[in-house]
């Protein structure tokens, strides 16, 4: 195997990056900007467009799971492009829904793709870079989460204004069309393994590498997988991701209904504090993913939360411009920064070759915190008839994952 001094894991990773915009920007996040359009098109109710959103999230959940398994066994490349191809096929046909169970379906069918293009995207980074750069690495495959946010923010609401009526169908065939454009380039040059190129992953040195390290190139057996179930790590791993899951959702839920309902600030106000959110974003993932490679995934991991906390702590309590203001810049430039250490650090424990695979299990336990997040804020928030209090328990959660982030033991291949 050679180095060379421009590396192809770069390659691979910008594809990882056009993968999460695709898959979470265009997928996922432009749901909330087409969402107004689509109820008065299709005459839903809001319950209806909520069912949509938990269909599109169960689709979602499933595959990360199953994904990431997926692209253990059978290679990340065929795996994220046959996911992007089966997102743009159903965002084109979510654009010609005349129905709610026809719209749920083609939601639900994008959800699933979602899922199985970005777990085993953010697990580029473990595959192609060592463990020293992995973090880096995951952050740039997580600036497409923003970068995504940011564009179909740009994007959508032209394409509405221009179209009238049916402008949300344009906006739903558009985007759609972007993401089958994107997995061809994606099929085109992204490569599962180093292995693929004759290469060793970039910061590895050929004298010290193992197989351990850069693999043998065979596929992973079923059998292989029941590692990651017996590993408790892994399971700890979980755990906090489990409180990201929780907390940060409250947060992202109840943001806007926060400034407009409670605190009296127009929609347009709140609509750019949370479009600089997006644009911050870009960043995090970066800047995380590099913390966590200088002071490891522990103490990485335990900052990012309490800055969030803080971030939700000081959104309850300063209830000025200012406040909100901070609050914001806190949490963009943090919103990622968990998602990125967890993949990372799903690599370190159980090697690059099951990365996407422990990646999609922790996946899980993040899931089920965000399906219990609106849950509980609403609940509190009806109960004590303001989302002060939902603000300080996701602050309060937040602070407990920081906690538990600090006790996290090394992987012992590291």
């Amino acid at each position: 195997m050679e180095q060379q001094k421009f590396h192809y894991g770069w390659v691979v990773i910008f594809m990882g990056l056009l993968t999460t915009i695709a898959a979470h920007g265009f997928g996922r996040m432009a749901y909330t900007i087409i969402l107004p359009a689509m109820k008065d098109g299709l005459q839903f109710d809001y319950t209806q467009l909520g069912l949509l959103g938990t269909g599109n999230f169960i689709g979602y959940l499933t595959m990360a799971i199953i994904g990431g398994f997926l692209a253990a066994r059978f290679g990340t490349r065929i795996v994220i492009t046959l996911a992007l191809i089966l997102m743009g096929i159903t965002m084109v046909l979510t654009g010609i829904a005349e129905s709610f169970g026809f719209a749920f379906t083609m939601r639900l069918m994008t959800g699933l793709g979602n899922g199985a293009a970005y777990v085993p995207a953010m697990a580029l980074g473990s595959a192609w870079f060592s463990v020293k750069r992995r973090g880096f690495a995951t952050g740039i495959v997580s600036a497409g989460i923003g970068a995504g946010t940011l564009v179909s923010g740009l994007v959508v609401p032209p394409i509405l204004k221009a179209f009238g009526p049916e402008g949300w169908r344009v906006s739903w065939v558009i985007l759609g069309g972007a993401v089958l454009v994107i997995s061809g380039v994606v099929f085109l040059f992204v490569r599962s393994r180093p292995e693929e190129k004759n290469l060793l992953p970039i910061g590895v040195e050929k004298e010290t590498a193992t197989a351990d390290v850069s693999g043998t190139g065979n596929k992973v057996s079923p059998l292989d997988w029941t590692r990651i179930y017996r590993m408790p790590s892994v399971w700890y791993l979980g755990l906090i991701y489990f409180f990201y899951g929780l907390s940060y959702i409250i947060y992202m839920v109840f943001f806007a209904a926060y400034l407009v309902k409670e605190i009296g600030l127009s929609q347009s106000w709140a609509g750019t504090l949370w479009a600089t959110v997006g644009g911050l974003s870009v960043f995090c993932g970066v800047i995380w993913g590099s913390v966590s490679d200088r002071l490891g995934r522990s103490r990485g991991s335990a900052l990012a939360y309490l800055v969030l906390g803080l971030s939700y702590i000081i959104y309850a309590l300063v209830k000025v411009k200012f406040g909100f203001y901070l609050s914001a810049v806190l949490f963009g430039f943090t919103a990622w920064s968990i998602p990125t250490i967890m993949a990372a650090a799903a690599g370190d424990y159980v090697g690059p070759r099951l990365a996407p695979a422990g990646l999609g299990f922790i996946t899980l336990f993040f899931g089920i915190g965000q399906a219990l997040g609106p849950v509980l804020g609403g609940y509190i928030a009806d109960v004590t008839g303001s989302f002060t209090v939902p603000f300080l328990v996701a602050g309060g959660i937040s602070l407990a994952g920081m906690v538990f982030s600090l006790f996290l033991k090394k992987p012992a291949t590291s």
